[in-house]
C-alpha cells in the first residue's frame, strides 16, 4: 500500500548567531591567536553556512550571563551534562508543540484523524517524553498509539519515516505525525580538539514534523509518495562519527575522514537505483542531508550532479546549518515550496553514527492547480 508524505513543517529557535560571528567568537575564546585560530577561521568561512539558529542567547553584546558565558570577565564556561539537559528540556518542549500545531493545521487533517505519533531526537532525554507531549497537546486521546526514536543521530528521521511507512501499509486509515527535535548547540565544547572544533562550526537547533498517510493526496499543494525507504552499514567508519555522554555534555566524534568514507562507498550503496534504466539526472532532485559542505561537494563531485539538483541541499545548509535528525526533513520542504508542474522522482540520502547510510526514493507529486497539462505524462521511479 502506497503512503504519502502530505505536508512538512519545520520550526527553530527566534536566536540566531551569523556564522561570521560564531568564527570571530570562537577565535577570540578559544583560538587566542596561532594554529588553532588559523583553523578556526578556515573551517567557518569554508563551511557554506552563513547562520544558524541556537538557543543558548548569552554571546550577543546585550545579553546577561548564562551557563556558557559571562560577558562581564569575558569567561566561557562548560556547564555539566545535568544543566544542559535541563536547557534540553525546557526549549525543545516548546519546539515540540509549534510542530505539533503547524503539523495538524497544514496537513489537511483534523486533530481526531491523527492515530500514531512518532517523535525522534538524539541531543537530550526527558519523561514522560516528547511523544506523550505531542498527545497532551494536541488534545489526542490516551490511547494515541506513540514511540520515540532517540540517540540515532542524524539519519533518524528516515526510521522514523519507514515506521510510518509500515503503519500505513498495515491500517489504510493510519495518520502518523513525525516530529523531529534536536538542540545540538548545548552540547557545545570550549576546547581545541578538532572535533570538538568542527562539530562547533556546523551544528545548530531546528525542528521538522511530517503528517504521513496512505490517502491520496489532496491535490491542494505538493506532497511526496514514498516510493522505497532502506537502510546500510558502510563497511568501515564506526569510529569515524558517534556519540556518547560525557560529564559536560554529549560528546561527538566527527572524523574528518567522514566525507571520504561516504565518497568511496557511494556507488555500491546506489547501485539498487543507478543501474541501465536509472541515471543520476533522472532524479529531479538529490535531497542530501548537509552534514557538512565537504559531504555535498564530495556527493555532487563523484555523481558529476548539476547546481541545481543538489540546490535545496546547499540552502538548508546556508540558512539553518546541521540540525542533527530535522535537517533531511527542512531538505524535502525546501522542495516541496517551490513550485511544480509535473511529476518528479528524487532521491533523499542521510548519514549518521555506524556509518549508517539511509537512502529514500520519492515521487513528487505537484499541487494540480500547477500542473502543465502539456506534460501529462508523469515520471515516475518504481522501486
Amino acid at each position: 500500500m502506497s503512503s504519502y508524505i502530505h505536508s512538512i513543517q519545520t520550526a527553530v529557535p527566534d536566536n540566531f548567531y551569523t556564522q561570521e560571528f560564531a568564527r570571530d567568537f570562537m577565535k577570540t575564546n578559544i583560538g587566542k591567536g596561532g594554529a588553532v585560530s588559523r583553523m578556526l577561521h578556515r573551517i567557518y568561512t569554508m563551511s557554506g553556512i552563513e547562520k544558524r539558529h541556537c538557543v543558548i542567547n548569552e554571546f550577543r553584546e546585550d545579553a546577561g550571563s548564562g551557563p556558557f558565558f559571562d560577558p562581564e570577565n569575558g569567561e566561557v564556561k562548560n556547564p555539566g551534562t545535568g544543566i544542559r539537559n535541563e536547557i534540553y528540556t525546557t526549549e525543545s518542549k516548546k519546539i515540540f508543540k509549534e510542530l505539533a500545531n503547524k503539523s495538524v493545521s497544514d496537513s489537511g487533517f483534523k486533530k481526531n484523524e491523527i492515530t500514531h505519533v512518532i517523535t525522534v531526537s538524539c541531543t537530550g532525554f526527558y519523561a514522560p517524553g516528547p511523544d506523550y507531549l505531542i498527545v497532551r497537546e494536541l488534545g489526542l486521546p490516551s490511547s494515541t498509539r506513540r514511540y520515540h526514536l532517540g540517540f540515532m543521530g542524524c539519519y533518524a528521521a528516515f526510521p522514523a519515516l519507514r515506521m510510518a511507512q509500515s503503519i500505513c501499509a498495515e491500517d489504510s486509515d493510519a495518520v502518523v505525525l513525525i516530529a523531529c527535535v534536536e538542540l545540538c548547540t548545548i552540547h557545545l565544547q570550549f576546547t581545541q580538539q578538532t572535533d570538538a572544533l568542527i562539530s562547533a562550526s556546523v551544528f545548530a537547533d531546528g525542528g521538522a514534523s511530517a503528517v504521513v498517510s496512505a490517502r491520496q493526496p489532496s491535490g491542494d499543494k505538493n506532497a511526496l509518495h514514498m516510493v522505497d525507504l532502506s537502510t546500510t552499514l558502510t563497511p568501515t567508519g564506526e569510529a569515524d562519527m558517534a556519540w556518547s555522554i560525557g560529564d559536560n555534555g554529549f560528546d561527538m566524534i566527527l572524523s574528518t575522514y567522514v566525507p571520504d568514507i561516504i565518497e568511496s562507498n557511494l556507488k555500491s550503496l546506489l547501485a539498487p537505483y543507478l543501474n541501465s534504466k536509472y541515471s543520476a539526472d533522472d532524479f529531479g532532485y538529490w535531497a542530501v542531508h548537509p552534514g557538512g559542505r565537504a559531504i555535498l561537494d564530495k556527493v555532487q563531485n563523484n555523481l558529476n550532479l548539476r547546481d541545481e539538483l543538489l540546490a535545496p541541499s546547499r540552502e538548508t545548509l546556508r540558512d539553518y546549518g546541521n540540525m542533527s535528525s530535522a535537517t533531511i526533513l527542512f531538505v524535502l520542504k525546501n522542495i516541496l515550496d517551490r513550485t511544480h508542474s509535473v511529476a518528479t522522482p528524487l532521491i533523499g540520502m542521510a548519514f549518521g553514527p555506524g556509518l549508517t547510510v539511509e537512502t529514500g526514493i520519492f515521487n513528487l507529486i505537484p499541487a494540480k492547480t500547477s500542473q502543465d497539462p502539456k506534460r501529462a505524462k508523469d515520471v515516475a521511479f518504481s522501486a
